[in-house]
């Protein structure tokens, strides 16, 4: 039974905080007592044409936000709940909904048609509501409907395909559902809108066209329409054709040569004369297209027969004249383009294609950019200089180093001296530009860099001078300098060649990170992550007394943070962001000194200090922070290693939050990440501290609401606490066990058609290894026959694995040696479990005529130890 709800909703948006937080308290009470009737009511009033707008808009958005929300064990709860609503109310629901595509009133039909797809989204993968889309589509078909009932029908379909996947449909209703959105679509429809609505349920409906795709007069009609509608008279429905043709080219490339000539033409005209939206869609078509070209080039064999099958070299037919016309782009930047975080325009669209374009066809694009670059370096007019520069670094990517090397080395100078340019975006653009040089083409230790010692002082006095620049300059100099430190990174006595600059980079950084100008852009966070790579690539023994010095400065500054006035949120937000780029900067000054036993003690002797920051931070409750530290402190853990216990008791009350905080997860995965560094430093003296953490691990197993991401680390945290205390992992087996082979389980299940889902089986494999290769090795110097139980299941799980082709080589490595690590453990118990187990033996000999060395060296010392029971 529905109940009048008007005046509660509107109620609800009163500007009185009271009479707001009262309706609030009034609807939830009511959803809380009844929700069928709730849900109901909510219906009544969206489609009720004599209601006031406001109360039907609130009425959609708390009806769908009762269907659905972000987070996913809250959205499984809606779903639940909806699926337990007796039939008769769903039914009624669901009619008022559908009628509501008939309003007069936008708002509605609009919330009616999302509404309308979420409840699609739960029934119709059930097989429920078997009659939606067939109500739909009477819309469609009956004559002398109203246009606004059309566009709102398209509009409805168009949610629906987004919600739902392919395998719901029937082909039938896959058919009838793009026969209806093609007809809306074709030239002979009057009206705009419907017109639109119909395009951009195409869209979402494109992914379920395959069988459409292959059917050769069904492609060319589904082409034509789209082409068609590239040309309309209204510019959003140019756009959203050009959006079908981004989407096809990724989802239907190999059978788009008929159209390519069709398509090259409209695309040309639009990225020249159409508006600037069309015409971003229109270079973006391009973009995808060499994404398609990159990702078919990198899986193709080089030298078998069909690898060009389905390449067909679309971007190398049409470079000649896609290059002219992505190079006019360049020309027509914003006034303020890099003022703003997020801007998109055509020129950045154009630089990035190219960009995609040179990777995709390597040294062919070198000679259609050049003569751009060199006729417009020069010139007085700033946009001609910018567009000169950027098509010059966004070619610096996929060109071999032969074709490179001579014009970046005639150009480095030229781009030093453009650093003094008097426009701000040429020089924006030029500090960009050298960042590509030094990232890409500045490699010492592969023996090729376009840096000498002679031009190098001259490159950082220049980048010294130019950090100095206005924020959005100074922070491309940033990156500058951080790929310049990185490419000394292990390139032996070259690394040198930086060392006498160190001082100056460093002084320089930290008075960039402090500058007050640049609160709006990231200079700050750009500033301490280039010191920190400066840090990490520097040569020890040549730098280790500039880096001590550095070390107090930083804490000093991480001290002032915890002082801050916090007043407002944004006060709050800017104490987390400094002090998690802090904390940044002390974990790799303490993992650089820390791994040389000679400045070690630097470290040790700074330890107290530095935990007692650590403990402050935390007090200060900031997720970012919390991270940053937590990192840091697993690097304080490695460096002081049992030494680390004094700062246990203190430490771990903020442990423990870490490993509870579900909301933010990758605190949580961090948390659990430093378990396992304390475990290794503390050995047995974690003891104390094992059954709280356990505890919570495995809580945080059990959890339907942690983040999947999160359960890989916590088998392999198992493994680094069995290791470190050895048999009194004993009272954890019974619990822990238990949750590896019921996540060995989940691993046979993987789909291995979706590839996140490959990535994230082997994860978890890999990591079920880690826990039990620290389980057998803590257990094996007594109490190992507890394990014993439990090895013919890790036998046969390791068979299912060694069968699994979608394994990577991290898993490969894992499970040959815990297949060793059984025999070590387990001695001539397992002798007979070998006998029988002829897959395991053929995973053997696969890995031990690997090329991998390390892979081959696990392989073989597990024969030995194989050998050494079975013999």
């Amino acid at each position: 039974m529905a109940m009048e709800i008007t005046q509660i909703l509107l109620a609800a948006q009163s500007a009185d905080a009271k009479v707001r937080t009262d309706a609030e308290s009034n609807l939830t009470q009511f959803r809380d007592q009844n929700l069928p009737s709730f849900l109901l009511s909510l219906s009544v009033e969206l489609s009720n044409e004599g209601k006031p707008m406001e109360s039907r808009r609130l009425a959609g958005i708390v009806l769908k936000n009762s269907l659905d929300a972000k987070e996913a064990s809250r959205k499984e709860h809606l779903v639940q709940q909806w699926l337990t609503i007796d039939s008769s109310f769903k039914s009624q629901i669901k009619n008022l909904l559908l009628s509501t595509l008939g309003s007069s009133v936008q708002d509605a039909i609009h919330t009616a048609a999302q509404v309308i797809a979420k409840i699609a989204s739960i029934e119709i993968p059930r097989k429920e509501w078997p009659e939606l889309i067939g109500s739909l589509l009477v819309n469609m078909t009956q004559p002398h409907r109203p246009a606004s009932l059309k566009q709102a029908t398209l509009e409805t379909l168009g949610y629906v395909c987004e919600e739902i996947s392919h395998r719901d449909l029937v082909q039938d209703e896959v058919n009838s559902i793009l026969t209806a959105v093609v007809q809306g679509m074709n030239v002979t429809e009057q009206n705009p809108a419907v017109r639109l609505a119909a395009v951009r349920a195409l869209y979402n409906a494109l992914d379920f066209a395959q069988t459409n795709f292959e059917n050769e007069m069904e492609r060319n009609y589904i082409m034509k329409v789209i082409c068609e509608a590239a040309v309309a008279k209204e510019a959003e429905i140019r756009q959203a054709a050009y959006e079908c043709l981004v989407s096809i080219a990724s989802t239907y490339y190999e059978v788009l040569d008929p159209y390519m000539q069709t398509i090259f033409e409209l695309t040309s005209n639009a990225v020249k004369g159409d508006q600037e939206a069309v015409a971003l869609q229109a270079v973006e078509f391009w973009s995808s297209i060499c994404d398609e070209e990159i990702e078919l080039q990198e899986y193709e064999a080089p030298n078998s027969e069909d690898s060009t099958a389905s390449h067909s070299h679309f971007i190398e037919k049409a470079l000649p004249t896609l290059v002219p016309m992505l190079l006019e782009t360049l020309l027509k930047q914003d006034e303020d383009q890099d003022q703003e975080d997020g801007i998109w325009n055509l020129a950045m669209a154009g630089g990035t294609c190219l960009g995609l374009i040179a990777r995709t066809v390597g040294d062919a694009v070198v000679p259609l950019v050049m003569p751009f670059v060199e006729a417009n370096i020069l010139k007085p007019e700033w946009r001609s200089r910018e567009a000169a520069t950027y098509a010059f670094g966004s070619i610096i990517e996929g060109p071999s180093i032969e074709k490179l090397s001579p014009m970046v080395n005639a150009g480095l100078d030229f781009l030093l001296n453009a650093m003094n340019d008097v426009n701000s975006h040429v020089k924006d653009t030029t500090a960009w530009t050298l960042s590509r040089i030094f990232e890409l083409l500045h490699n010492p230790a592969t023996g090729f860099t376009v840096i000498t010692p002679s031009n190098l002082q001259r490159i950082v006095v220049v980048l010294l001078q130019s950090i100095k620049d206005a924020p959005h300059v100074a922070e491309k100099v940033c990156a500058a300098i951080y790929y310049l430190a990185q490419g000394y990174e292990d390139a032996g006595p070259s690394s040198s060649q930086l060392t006498p600059f160190l001082p100056d980079l460093v002084g320089c950084l930290i008075a960039t990170a402090d500058r007050t100008d640049g609160s709006d852009s990231k200079l700050r966070s750009s500033a301490y992550e280039t010191l920190n790579e400066v840090v990490r690539c520097s040569n020890l023994t040549e730098t280790s007394g500039i880096i001590a010095q550095l070390l107090p400065v930083i804490m000093t500054k991480l001290g002032q943070t915890v002082e801050l006035q916090i007043i407002t949120s944004d006060d709050r937000e800017r104490q987390g962001d400094l002090q998690a780029s802090l904390c940044g900067v002390i974990q790799v000054i303490i993992q650089k000194l820390s791994s040389d036993d000679g400045t070690k003690p630097i470290i040790i002797q700074a330890a107290d200090q530095i935990m007692m920051l650590f403990l402050k931070v935390f007090a200060c409750r900031c997720s970012t922070v919390h991270e940053e530290a937590m990192l840091a402190i697993g690097a304080l853990a490695y460096a002081t290693g049992p030494e680390f216990a004094k700062y246990m008791p203190e430490f771990y009350k903020y442990l423990e939050m870490g490993l509870q905080n579900f909301e933010e997860y990758q605190v949580c995965a961090i948390s659990v990440g430093v378990v396992g560094d304390i475990s290794r430093a503390l050995e047995d003296k974690v003891l104390p501290y094992c059954d709280g953490i356990m505890t919570h691990l495995l809580k945080d197993l059990s959890s339907s609401e942690l983040h999947r991401s999160v359960k890989p680390p916590i088998f392999s945290c198992f493994g680094d606490i069995a290791l470190a205390i050895g048999e009194n992992f004993e009272k954890y087996i019974n619990y822990a066990l238990p949750m590896m082979q019921s996540a060995a389980e989940v691993c046979a299940q993987i789909d291995n058609s979706d590839e996140e889902m490959v990535d994230y089986g082997n994860q978890l494999r890999r990591s079920i290894f880690e826990a039990y290769s620290g389980i057998l090795q803590g257990f094996q110097n007594s109490k190992s026959d507890l394990l014993m139980p439990h090895a013919p299941h890790l036998l046969q799980f390791i068979e299912v694995v060694a069968k699994d082709h979608h394994r990577d080589e991290g898993v490969t490595k894992a499970a040959v040696a815990v297949l060793g690590d059984i025999a070590d453990a387990l001695g001539s118990n397992v002798k007979t479990l070998y006998k029988d187990r002829a897959l395991c033996m053929e995973f053997l000999n696969e890995c031990l005529q690997s090329d991998d060395e390390q892979l081959k060296e696990t392989a073989v010392w597990t024969q030995g130890m194989i050998g050494r029971v079975c013999g």
